[in-house]
């Protein structure tokens, strides 16, 4: 059994090879590569040593069975993964522009991703892990798959696991409105949440970043783990905050960093590390990400993580 469970979907993405190409012109893209966050997040974690599993749907064709092959060969449980017949395998499509900032192109809704539903969540499997971490863009997938999720997180809570939540919003799948009401549930239940700054303040209704998330420890987590990008990231618990200043590293693709920076942040708390030291290879995890091409491609392992703490030694103690 797996001491991390991840759910939702899986897909491939498709991207721009170039920056300021927008989708509107015919010009060359690079891929398929494995992607869709909570699977991202399962195989930055199996890299980094935890024994995760996954839940999920993919199409039976190239794209799906890719998926499958990659998770599985980095180590990533897929006792409850399905590969099915009639649907094809999610698809994102992603522009850069040179700010940084992504465009996307979903077929998920219409995917096999959506299959995903309460039947694929055993409870013997929830029940036994340590952490279940949910995302955002799973909630938003179908219908389907968000009851999924619920029904994951009932479990967890019953049974005393341990639940995550990067919120992980996506407005090209569903409204902002729409994405807190369906979050809400989840939180609750929370005892992590990984937002970025402008997530905070949208799940909350606050404008500024540090308000959100001292609200959000007042709605119940333990924990709120802040991710800055290029800032670094702030760590808040009830009287506690945080500070943990950024790697430099060349950005090559920016796409799958916050979801392995989770990875980073809970199998630290998995190994009962302290918040600092999680803080720090949850931050330096997410840095390396950034530096290959590919959501899946620049997961790090330990190894990997302590050579760049090594080379750029923080001004903090852990």
């Amino acid at each position: 059994m797996p001491d991390i469970v991840s759910l939702g979907e899986a897909l491939v993405e498709i991207m721009r090879r170039s920056r300021d190409v927008p989708f509107t012109v015919p010009a060359e893209f690079l891929g398929p590569y494995p992607s869709g966050a909570p699977a991202i997040f399962a195989d930055a974690a199996a890299r980094l040593g935890a024994r995760p599993g996954f839940i999920g749907v993919v199409g039976s064709d190239d794209f799906g069975f890719m998926i499958a092959d990659r998770l599985r060969m980095d180590g990533v449980d897929l006792s409850y993964f399905r590969i099915v017949e009639g649907y094809t395998t999610g698809i994102a499509f992603v522009a850069y522009s040179s700010t940084g900032s992504r465009k996307f192109i979903f077929h998920l809704r219409y995917s096999a991703a959506s299959l995903l539903s309460p039947d694929d969540v055993d409870r013997d499997y929830i029940a036994s892990a340590r952490f279940l971490h949910i995302m955002g863009s799973a909630l938003s997938v179908s219908p389907s798959s968000r009851d999924a999720c619920y029904k994951a997180v009932r479990i967890a809570s019953d049974s005393g696991v341990k639940i995550s939540l990067d919120p992980n919003l996506r407005p090209e799948l569903l409204p902002v409105e729409k994405i807190r009401e369906i979050c809400r549930p989840v939180l609750e239940y929370a005892y992590l949440i990984l937002p970025s700054g402008e997530e905070a303040t949208m799940l909350t209704g606050l404008d500024d970043p540090r308000d959100a998330c001292d609200r959000l420890l007042s709605m119940g987590a333990g924990i709120v783990a802040l991710k800055m990008g290029r800032m670094g990231s702030t760590i808040y618990t009830r009287g506690r905050e945080i500070y943990v200043p950024a790697f430099k590293v060349d950005e090559v693709d920016p796409t799958g960093a916050g979801d392995t920076y989770d990875a980073g942040f809970v199998v630290g708390l998995s190994k009962g590390w302290s918040l600092e030291r999680i803080g720090l290879y949850a931050n330096a995890a997410g840095a390396l990400s950034v530096t290959k091409f590919g959501p899946m491609e620049g997961c790090p392992t330990l190894n990997e993580i302590e050579d760049l703490i090594r080379r750029q030694p923080p001004p903090i103690s852990l």
